[in-house]
């Protein structure tokens, strides 16, 4: 009898896989090609569970893109990326990201502004700056999301 409960387990395993593939989010990813830190932040993502699409572009198609999302100057960093209809800009931690796909504001995503050390893919050692993770209204507008420290 325990022999026929482990084959049945064991042939279930690989569907149980594809399901909790299947149920990972997936994010698309563009940024320059040049940028390390953009990789860091999706070798982040994929440790968290998250399916990564990564799309390397010029950087002048990378910053028209922004523009044309509705990000600016001050809501702007290094990489963009897009989940369930949201932008999520920067160095955004995965917990942040699984919070907003969880709440679903009238949002247009998230953003990290800058490159803060000790965000996801800016990690230098112990050294940390607090930084806050940004919530970007339809109107262009933010509002703390999230502090970190």
């Amino acid at each position: 009898m325990h022999r026929r409960i482990f084959l049945a387990a064991a042939a279930a395993l690989p569907f149980s896989a594809l399901a909790a593939r299947a149920a990972a989010p997936e994010i698309r990813v563009v940024k320059s090609a040049t940028c390390g830190c953009c990789s860091a932040w999706e070798t982040h993502l994929k440790a968290e569970g998250f399916l990564v699409s990564s799309h390397a572009v010029p950087d002048e198609e990378l910053w028209e893109m922004k523009v044309r999302l509705g990000l600016t100057d001050e809501t702007a960093s290094c990489h963009t990326g897009i989940i369930e209809g949201y932008i999520v800009e920067g160095h955004v931690p995965a917990a942040d990201i699984r919070r907003l796909l969880a709440e679903k504001p009238k949002a247009l995503g998230l953003t990290v502004p800058g490159m803060p050390i000790g965000s996801p893919g800016m990690e230098m050692g112990d050294e940390v700056e607090p930084y806050d993770t940004l919530l970007i209204l339809p109107d262009g507008h933010t509002e703390v999301f999230q502090s970190h420290s």
